[in-house]
């Protein structure tokens, strides 16, 4: 408050005590017409508010080196939060082989879940198509098979022909195609991953007329497969429609049907020539092998309700075992590691109330303190036993000036973010949820306004002459 005119030094002494008086008698009793909690509506802008750490159980999880991966790569990643388990190189590139087609298989199941294709359209195979090497069921060109059929023979026989013609079926070339996948690539965040082809073979065995116009081969990190991985998990939960089939009679005059070349399936523990590699809750997704890529596997096993999804780059042949059979031994090493010591366990359940931050000031609000919860809940992957005292909060609160009645229930009003820390671990593990009104905040009246005003006017004309001293 602001005096208008200066006086002599005792004329104001006596004036300003006068006014304080005066001013304390008429505060007081506009105050009393007041509800008490109008004085409650104040400021609110970035808040935030941490919950005390608490004492932590030392949980055991063995070293990853001590797993003996032999390996040029490894990734083990939980698919719904995000979190990885295990890393040994996980972002150097390297040629993944056929696991490229977890890409084809992405976008083909996309176009169809959109409905811009159908599983029972038919496509007639082209000259690429039918020149095209490795693995594959021979195709001629002018075949017609249904997309269905071709899927089914990428995704069990990794059929590299089958694979070109869905390309080209839905792209109108597998040039295109390939843009397409690099697109999509960068969408889903796959920072080291460049895709020359369709189907993961090296440039110089695609047929030549075919062949990019560089000679830049696909190369995809361990980190980046499981992320595809990720997404078609995700995004096609129906996925194991196809890969868990065994074997596929893809045409009646074959003599013999296609096998699938993941030996882990779990329905393959009655199998004589599988059962040793048979991994319980193991239900996909894609495997690889060329000369220079060596033996490769993506896979994902569900137990207990969580899946977890590993991948294995450039396992070699040893003096007992081929390369193709090594990937799977290194996967069991993998998946055993994130089954055996880790769990998903919920930390907050939805509509949770954050201590500390119970309520928020809604201005202009019937009510101005708004209850707010959480809008979904947290479930980490944790070391199995791990202590969650050492659970964190943090709330960021919006500007106060979008706090403003009414609001409707569910309205965003600001984030927590939760983190822990487990023991041995490098870096904490953290998901953000939005904080929302738990009930509706209706706009008061036009009188209780008004009081609210008043009673906020001379709160502040107090505040202000008591600054004075």
């Amino acid at each position: 408050m602001k005096l208008k005119e200066k006086k002599p030094k005792t004329s104001k002494r006596q004036i300003l005590r006068k006014s304080v008086a005066s001013v304390l008698l008429l505060n007081m009793l506009c105050l009393s017409m007041v509800p008490a909690v109008a004085l409650a509506e104040g400021q609110q802008t970035e808040a935030t508010s941490t919950k005390p750490a608490g004492q932590q159980s030392n949980s055991s999880i063995p070293s990853v080196e001590s797993l003996e991966l032999k390996v040029k790569s490894a990734i083990l990643l939980e698919p719904v939060s995000g979190q990885v388990l295990l890393n040994v190189n996980g972002d150097t590139p390297l040629p993944p082989a056929s696991m490229t087609k977890m890409m084809t298989e992405y976008i083909v199941a996309d176009l169809v879940k959109q409905g811009k294709f159908s599983w029972d359209d038919v496509v007639t195979v082209r000259e690429n198509a039918s020149k095209t090497i490795g693995s594959r069921i021979f195709l001629a060109q002018g075949d017609q098979h249904t997309i269905r059929e071709l899927y089914i023979a990428m995704a069990v026989g990794s059929a590299n022909d089958a694979t070109v013609a869905l390309a080209e079926h839905v792209a109108g070339s597998e040039l295109a195609f390939v843009e397409m996948m690099n697109d999509e690539a960068q969408r889903m965040g796959m920072t080291n991953t460049y895709f020359a082809n369709s189907t993961g073979l090296d440039i110089k065995d695609m047929p030549k007329e075919f062949q990019p116009a560089n000679d830049k081969d696909t190369v995809m990190s361990a980190m980046d497969a499981a992320i595809l991985a990720k997404y078609i998990v995700t995004d096609h939960p129906d996925f194991t429609e196809f890969t868990t089939i065994q074997e596929y009679q893809f045409r009646p005059r074959d003599k013999k049907p296609m096998v699938n070349w993941n030996y882990m399936l779990e329905a393959n523990k009655n199998v004589t020539n599988f059962k040793q590699f048979a991994y319980e809750g193991l239900d996909g997704l894609k495997t690889g092998h060329t000369s220079r890529a060596g033996s490769c596997f993506t896979g994902t096993a569900e137990r207990d309700g969580m899946r977890l999804i590993s991948v294995v780059m450039g396992t070699e042949a040893t003096k007992t075992m081929k390369a193709e059979d090594v990937r799977f031994v290194e996967t069991r090493k993998v998946l055993d590691y994130g089954f055996n010591n880790f769990e998903t366990k919920q930390v907050v359940a939805p509509k949770t109330t954050v201590e500390g931050t119970e309520t928020v000031t809604v201005k202009k609000a019937k009510n101005v303190d708004v209850p707010v919860v959480t809008d979904q809940g947290v479930s980490f992957v944790v070391p199995k036993g791990a202590d969650m005292s050492s659970l964190q909060a943090t709330v960021s609160l919006n500007e106060e000036t979008a706090l403003v009645a009414p609001l409707k229930q569910g309205t965003e009003v600001g984030t927590v973010t939760y983190s822990f820390k487990a023991p041995g671990s490098d870096e904490p593990v953290e998901k953000t949820v939005k904080l929302i009104t738990a009930q509706d905040a209706e706009k008061a009246n036009w009188f209780k306004l008004f009081l609210r005003a008043i009673g906020d006017f001379f709160k502040d004309l107090f505040n202000g002459i008591k600054n004075l001293f």
